[in-house]
């Protein structure tokens, strides 16, 4: 059953859902199904469990790259003057951040296209081109940006030539083509996702009821796009930041957990999972916030960027910010990373299990007000020698962008009338 708020039941996320089983609803599914032109977000169902969901997969593997017919500029041409005349000592050379994109008169910039960014790049060799006399063929090995590893890069129409630039627009050179980059999207990294001990709502219903039709039109109506939301013991309800179950329902079987629930089977489309371990964190909320402080600090990089993540999804919006000039103590005994730094500051205004950004445009955005705090204030930035020890100038290989040092956040607090004090 579900028990709503007074005068918000047209809201899936500020019910508080519960049912009279052995087991609790652990998880609720809000979206549609179908595939409508303007979907409405309604509850789809309430889950004890989603297996697929929460899974750790493998380093992402490193791709090939070639850039064809290439007349290098900048860092680019240092690296490959410095292989030829063997002061480097060996063709492989890191390079860093290199952006792939049309110029500025080319009929695909027009068209919208803004240029694909190749991360952690490595030169590998370089070659006389074979079909641009005159260049260079150089081959590469790194990553491509994107939103997660299963993401597609579509080739612009009518493309001329690319140019090659690095970090702040810095040219590196040109090339007439590029292998490596565009491809199609990849077939899923985890192909089902299975609703455990579901309790479907009507249009979950009607999409179940459609999978034994194999028409087009029977297709789409198995289609489901749900905001997966964790589901607390009192039965209130928050959304998982990365948490999505998007596919076509395949089966449905009753399910061993009870009288009228179902086990369902999407198979999913292509997108990352959420770490296993975030699981682990989000049961950490299950009976309400956190009152131990630095339980973030057990995780490593990864776990703690979902911790943060937590925690923004359980920020109260109506707490008032304390007020101008109040002193807030950070325990710096953890801050070994960026990722810990924001769990540590998050703490430090909001108490344990407290946010206050998770990346630098989010902590601009906190600076400014209604995020618990109010410039200007004090931060008393304790054990503030280890950040100042990890925090410096360098590549991030986790994040694959320059790191964040502890310079700029002191600069950023400065710049927001935050006074730091370093002890």
């Amino acid at each position: 059953m579900t028990t709503d708020r007074p005068g918000r039941a047209g809201d899936p996320w500020q019910r508080r859902w519960t049912w009279d089983r052995r087991v609790s609803p652990r998880w609720l599914l809000v979206g549609h199904t179908g595939t409508p032109q303007y979907p409405d977000e309604d509850a789809l169902a309430l889950c004890a469990d989603i297996d697929g969901l929460f899974i750790d997969l493998p380093p992402r593997p490193r791709e090939r790259f070639t850039l064809l017919g290439c007349t290098p500029d900048g860092a680019l041409a240092s690296i490959l003057d410095s292989v030829t005349t063997g002061t480097a000592g060996s063709e492989r050379a890191w390079l860093g951040d290199l952006r792939v994109s049309a110029r500025r008169d080319d009929p695909a910039t027009g068209g919208g296209w803004m240029g694909e960014e190749l991360l952690d790049v490595t030169v590998l060799a370089h070659r006389p081109s074979q079909t641009s006399p005159g260049c260079v063929d150089v081959e590469l090995e790194g990553l491509v940006g994107g939103y997660d590893r299963t993401d597609g890069v579509d080739r612009p129409g009518d493309v001329t030539g690319f140019v090659l630039s690095g970090p702040d627009d810095t040219r590196c050179g040109v090339c007439v083509d590029v292998t490596g980059v565009f491809r199609e999207r990849a077939e899923p990294l985890v192909p089902h996702v299975v609703l455990v001990g579901c309790r479907p709502e009507p249009s979950l219903l009607a999409a179940i009821a459609a999978v034994p039709q194999s028409t087009k039109a029977g297709l789409r109506r198995r289609r489901v796009s749900a905001q997966v939301g964790a589901v607390a013991a009192d039965g209130s309800v928050v959304w998982l930041v990365n948490g999505m179950v998007s596919g076509t329902i395949v089966s449905s079987v009753p399910s061993a957990l009870g009288d009228g629930l179902l086990d369902v089977t999407i198979a999913s489309d292509a997108c990352e999972p959420c770490p296993a371990g975030t699981r682990g964190i989000l049961d950490l909320w299950f009976t309400g916030r956190p009152i131990e402080p630095n339980l973030w600090a057990r995780y490593d990089r990864t776990l703690r960027h979902e911790w943060a993540g937590v925690a923004l999804a359980h920020h109260r919006s109506d707490v008032p910010d304390q007020p101008a000039g109040t002193v807030f103590d950070l325990d710096g005994r953890f801050v070994t990373d960026i990722e810990g730094f924001y769990c540590a500051i998050g703490e430090a205004i909001n108490g344990p299990g407290g946010y206050f950004g998770w990346n630098l445009g989010a902590l601009d955005d906190c600076l400014g007000g209604k995020w618990g705090a109010r410039a200007p204030f004090r931060l008393v930035w304790h054990d503030s020698a280890v950040a100042g020890e990890h925090l410096v100038a360098g590549y991030d290989r986790h994040r694959y962008a320059p790191a964040v040092t502890l310079d700029y956040l002191l600069q950023m607090f400065a710049e927001h009338d935050v006074e730091v004090e370093l002890r």
